[in-house]
């Protein structure tokens, strides 16, 4: 069993082993309170009182032995349910029952209050309806095609990351400066003193619910103290009710109270949403690190206790599956994991090294519990110690993808590029799987995946889609007719202009739609600005307001394109209509043609120029097409370069492409190679990687496997730790490795029984190979092995 302690141990153990299912109470209370509300008080007050009659009345839950305290629903591993938002039908839930993978169990009573409750009320309500009924022909037609994907489809607006204002203000302080701020609101000269009103009102009574829930808790565990005569329990008991009647109701005072304040906020915020993706930490060693620094010296806290506590968070974060997705919002996300993010390292505000005591104890702790939640990174600067670096290459080569490894430098060249001043890119960093921000204030919201290389495919169609026989893209010519590469690049670039256009016009209405109908009071008291504007985090009230567009498959495209320059165009090995034709029949028939697009050809991740320059070229056409495109509620587009789960998912909807990859197959993931083009070695990928300006962007991940022999022993380890540091030498944003014998894992699918504590990295986030899909595991397996 892993964990430190016998307390942790036995969390863990009941954390991994208990099966996730829908917990319906959210929904029922949600339910009640919007009927008694709705129609008498503005939308951002209802979602306030509703939030705020929830956590008067929803279950409690403390675990034996639980020293943070804190579910989103009645138990460990409860998923509620967001009708509002998304309200599924009964065959939604009857599919999550019944799937193989990432499946949660529904009973009979939830399936009818589902049927005879909550779905008559929410029909015509719910945002997913709204958003459906809102978009044009032209943008169903190409998300049905897989051209794009919508977060929002199933999920709320909501990427954003804790600052520190939960450790200097509780939220009974926060509500006095909502309370100040709107006495100074100018009815006379500001035309929206009301709206400003409004929110601001909301955000106060979702900070009056936030004391209720910490006084609730410390009503309970006083209760349980007093009916166990086990003196552990009670004591424990007892202690968790001392730090509840101070958060979150006020400022934590000691390291523990610290560690319950965010526990606390993160079940608040994503209870009140389910925001994509959850509420992160953020610089979680930074926040806590004067608490630990202040109780040893205090001699009120010791190193191993303090790990203690940092494992009970570690379960914590482990007990909250992802909410429930079906259809393609599952195959965009296909996991459990809900993207906590927690970033160790880097710099402080004041530009010096980040890396403090607290840093290695979450380290150790990230070891020993060995949980595919939270996702952990390490930020490593130029003045990040070797030994830091060094000890989280440790920890990686054991296997399981944690931690991956983030460039300091890059994150805020890339926070200034977009804007930001360099006292608040210092205090940003990523979440989710690699999305840079500013911490604590901004809002920087995912929007969906563009697939890159299906608007090639289109492109060699004439705009015709095969996946759904229809006309979805511009008529851009036949590709016979081009006589140049060149042509057929400016067809490309048409194609792409027009899918971003439906793209970004569909995020228009639906920012709206959630600026509307899902204000979101509580997380706009802590999100800076917010509070000072007046005005909700899904209006535009965080100082720093973003919008991305994730661009999927840069290794598919760069490589397709480069099969077509160098074998039609450059070298006239074949014809265009040969490449079609051989497309068309998956290659069948065609295997001299197959070998040379596989194996004579140019490929991206070998730092071959040829290759590369078009996958620059490929790159700067997205990001100028994306980037600084104004969003409804004062912010801007950015791109992202990383797929989840959606490389997949996009290579199910698309033909055979020119670089060989067959119909139905994975595209490739994050700016990684196409599986199998890489054969220079690891050096040439992040040499070739390193040509995209990363700094453009707001981030870009990089996978690389090793066998692991590879990095074994002290020369392994260096190599690791000095090839992280030449590619973030060299502006690269993000790299994370898996380190497994190819063996084991065709093992594991063989008997899946024998393996189940087998983890593996798979984008942004690390999961069970045991909850990925088949395709999914084919394509982990089939990435390049390298060596040194």
């Amino acid at each position: 069993m892993r964990g430190t302690f016998e307390r942790t141990k036995k969390l863990r153990e009941e954390s991994v082993t208990t099966k996730p299912h829908i917990s319906i109470e959210r929904a029922l209370l949600f339910t009640e309170a919007y009927k008694k509300y709705e129609g008498s008080v503005e939308m951002p007050v209802l979602r306030a009182l509703s939030f705020k009659h929830y956590i008067e009345n929803r279950t409690l839950y403390i675990g034996d032995g639980e020293l943070i305290v804190g579910e989103k629903g009645d138990t460990p591993q409860a998923a509620p349910t967001y009708p509002e938002i998304c309200c599924h039908t009964i065959e939604d839930m009857e599919i999550m029952n019944d799937r193989d993978v990432v499946d949660f169990k529904v009973t009979e009573e939830d399936k009818k209050i589902q049927e005879e409750v909550i779905i008559p009320y929410w029909k015509g309500r719910q945002t997913r309806q709204k958003i459906v009924n809102a978009m044009t022909e032209e943008w169903k037609n190409a998300y049905a095609a897989g051209m794009f994907t919508e977060f929002m489809e199933q999920r709320a607006p909501g990427h954003t990351v804790c600052g520190d204002i939960i450790y200097r203000k509780g939220f009974l302080e926060l509500k006095e400066d909502i309370e100040k701020r709107i006495a100074e609101l100018d009815f006379l000269n500001d035309p929206e003193a009301y709206e400003k009103k409004t929110d601001l009102e909301a955000m106060a009574i979702s900070c009056e619910a936030m004391a209720i829930l910490g006084k609730r808790y410390a009503e309970l565990a006083r209760k349980m103290a007093s009916e166990t005569d086990d003196e552990q329990k009670k004591a424990d008991l007892l202690l968790i009710a001392e730090n509840c009647d101070v958060v979150p109701a006020h400022a934590p005072k000691t390291f523990h109270q610290a560690i319950q304040m965010y526990w606390f906020v993160h079940i608040g915020i994503t209870t009140e949403l389910n925001t994509w993706d959850a509420f992160s930490p953020g610089r979680l060693d930074q926040h806590l690190n004067p608490f630990y620094e202040k109780d040893v010296e205090d001699g009120i806290l010791t190193r191993e206790r303090a790990q203690e506590l940092l494992e009970c968070m570690w379960v914590k974060f482990n007990n909250q599956p992802a909410p429930p997705k079906v259809g393609i919002t599952l195959k965009e996300s296909g996991t459990y994991t809900d993207f906590v993010n927690i970033n160790t390292g880097g710099i402080r505000p004041d530009g010096q090294d980040g890396v403090n005591d607290v840093s290695y104890i979450i380290l150790d702790v990230m070891d020993e519990m060995k949980l595919v939640q939270p996702s952990s990174n390490v930020q490593i600067s130029r003045k990040t110690p070797q030994k830091f670096l060094k000890r989280a290459c440790e920890i990686s080569r054991k296997g399981w993808g944690q931690p991956a490894f983030y460039n300091t430098e890059a994150i805020i060249q890339e926070q200034l590029e977009a804007g930001k001043t360099v006292v608040d890119a210092r205090l940003g960093g990523t979440s989710g799987c690699v999305e840079t921000g500013c911490f604590g204030k901004e809002a920087y919201v995912l929007t969906g995946y563009m697939n890159i290389p299906k608007i090639l495919e289109i492109t060699l169609n004439n705009g015709f889609d095969k996946y759904t026989g229809k006309q979805i893209g511009l008529q851009t010519g036949d590709p016979r007719e081009f006589k140049t590469y060149e042509e057929l690049f400016d067809a490309f670039k048409k194609q792409l202009h027009y899918m971003v256009d439906v793209k970004v016009r569909g995020n228009a209405v639906i920012e709206k739609i959630c600026a509307e109908h899902m204000p979101c009071p509580l997380m706009s008291s802590i999100v800076d600005d917010c509070i000072e504007k007046g005005k909700d985090y899904q209006r535009g009230g965080a100082r720093y307001n973003t919008r991305y567009i994730q661009g999927v498959g840069i290794g598919t495209i760069t490589d397709s394109l480069a099969a077509i320059k160098y074998n039609v165009f450059d070298k006239k090995k074949f014809d265009m209509d040969t490449m079609l034709k051989a497309m068309e029949a998956n290659f069948e028939g065609y295997e001299a043609e197959l070998n040379m697009v596989k194996n004579k050809t140019p490929k991206y991740g070998n730092d071959d120029d040829y290759a590369d320059e078009i996958m620059k070229d490929v790159f700067n056409t997205y990001y100028s097409e994306v980037t600084g495109r104004p969003t409804v509620n004062g912010g801007h587009y950015r791109v992202d370069m990383l797929p989840t789960t959606c490389h997949v998912y996009f290579g199910e909807v698309m033909g055979a492409s020119p670089n060989g990859r067959l119909a139905e197959k994975p595209v490739s993931e994050g700016i990684s190679p196409e599986k199998g083009g890489d054969t220079n070695g690891p050096t040439a990928v992040i040499k070739s990687c390193a040509k995209m300006d990363h700094l453009k962007t707001g981030g870009t991940l990089l996978n690389q496997r090793f066998a692991p022999s590879v990095v074994q022993g002290e020369e392994g380890l260096d190599n690791m730790a000095n090839l992280i540091r030449s590619y973030f030498n060299m502006d690269g944003h993000h790299i994370q490795f898996n380190v497994f014998d190819k063996n084991v894992l065709l093992a594991a699918q063989k008997n899946p029984d024998e393996y189940k504590d087998l983890i593996v990295r798979v984008a942004g986030y690390s999961d069970h190979f045991n909850n990925l899909s088949r395709a999914l595991q084919d394509e982990i397996i089939a990435r390049t092995e390298q060596t040194f």
